[in-house]
């Protein structure tokens, strides 16, 4: 490789190589800048003449194998306007620090390969502090390199954060997705409405959202008819379907015990249609001695065969008459269910419209989760949201 390729691949724009040094595993590169007019950061006035010389040492990325020092000798310029020395500055260097730009983003690649940060910072040959501090910096500038406004069909659902400390209780994160794009745009502590509003009042383009989908959350339903004037929110169906499984659960409980390796728990939490011939004959024989659990187990499964229903008017007209026969029912559970089936009509009927439920937002939720446990736990949400934002992307 000639002098020339050498300094564009490696070496950083508008520096000359003076010598190369190796040396017990290091590459040691004298350099100098190039001459240049510079721009006064004080008044944005032309400094051409030199006022005198100053020596730095830079930390670079490894090349193969052996870990790089740059020794600069930076110019500074005098000023006329401000009557004062103007040190110049370096593209890929920041400010005040002795790191290459390129050197944290190596550190970040780093952080990704290993599960352990002694691990990284052997390698690196630095401290910890600082390979947490650059991890961190290059994440945060990930993520403002992704951010896009909004598109047309989102997912909202929450998830366990922490315990909180002193009062108990849990604290949660509430994450949004882009279905179409399957990624997440963003991750805000808290699920209450005026947090949501908070955290994401920064993303353009509220009205291109078209469908939301989430759980059966009021916040969310709050956030989602005030954030967004053209959406239309879907209830999940997973949660639909689940509504009446603590009740069936509790009753069973009474009657049984809390065996969890009962056989009848298990069928009457799966649906009716996915048993063979010889399960649904042990099933019913059982609900036959206990009426109450039998009304729970056959309006869980009316909930199901709901859901196989084809067409948006197909099924609220099978909805209507669902609701007219709960009302008939004295049973406190299914008198409840109803109730909240009338206040979430609308958003479970467009279902049937658009077809989409909250599955990749919960997948997207396990993967934050594993990100959790792989950290043992998190104290900085803001920590947490850069990990969950670079590994969902």
């Amino acid at each position: 490789m000639n002098s020339s390729r050498f300094e564009r691949t490696f070496v950083l724009p508008h520096l000359e190589i003076v010598d190369i040094v190796k040396k017990k595993g290091i590459w040691r590169f004298f350099l100098k800048t190039q001459r240049r007019p510079m721009v006064c950061l004080r008044c944005a006035s032309i400094c051409k003449k030199i006022y005198d010389q100053r020596n730095i040492k830079l930390r670079d990325e490894k090349i193969r194998n052996f870990h790089v020092i740059l020794h600069v000798q930076k110019k500074r310029y005098w000023c006329k306007s401000c009557k004062r020395p103007q040190t110049e500055t370096l593209d890929g260097v920041l400010p005040g620090k002795r790191t290459t730009q390129r050197y944290k983003r190596w550190i970040m690649k780093l952080c990704e390969s290993y599960s352990c940060l002694e691990d990284v910072r052997r390698e690196a040959k630095c401290s910890k502090d600082f390979v947490y501090k650059a991890y961190y910096e290059q994440l945060d500038l990930e993520s403002r390199k992704r951010r896009n406004p909004w598109p047309k069909v989102i997912g909202i659902d929450e998830h366990s954060f922490k315990r909180r400390r002193g009062y108990g209780g849990t604290e949660f994160a509430s994450m949004i997705v882009d279905h179409k794009n399957k990624k997440v745009i963003e991750v805000v502590e808290g699920k209450t409405t005026a947090a949501l509003d908070h955290s994401l009042a920064y993303i353009p383009g509220a009205s291109n959202v078209e469908v939301a989908t989430l759980d059966m959350c009021d916040s969310f339903r709050g956030f989602v008819k005030k954030h967004f004037p053209n959406a239309q929110i879907v209830a999940d169906k997973f949660h639909v379907l689940r509504l009446l499984n603590h009740s069936i659960n509790r009753v069973r409980k009474e009657i049984t015990g809390d065996r969890r390796t009962l056989r009848v728990r298990r069928l009457l939490m799966r649906s009716r249609k996915n048993l063979s011939y010889e399960d649904k004959r042990e099933l019913d024989c059982f609900l036959s001695y206990h009426p109450r659990l039998e009304e729970l187990y056959e309006w869980k499964e009316r909930l199901h065969s709901f859901y196989r229903v084809r067409g948006y008017f197909r099924a609220k007209e099978a909805f209507l008459f669902m609701l007219d026969e709960m009302s008939r029912s004295r049973s406190p559970e299914i008198i409840r269910l109803r109730k909240t089936l009338q206040k979430w009509n609308v958003e479970i009927l467009n279902y049937f419209k658009h077809r989409y439920t909250n599955a990749r937002v919960e997948g997207f939720n396990n993967v934050a989760k594993t990100i959790k446990k792989r950290g043992y736990g998190f104290r900085s949400f803001k920590n947490y949201r850069l990990r969950v934002l670079n590994a969902c992307f």
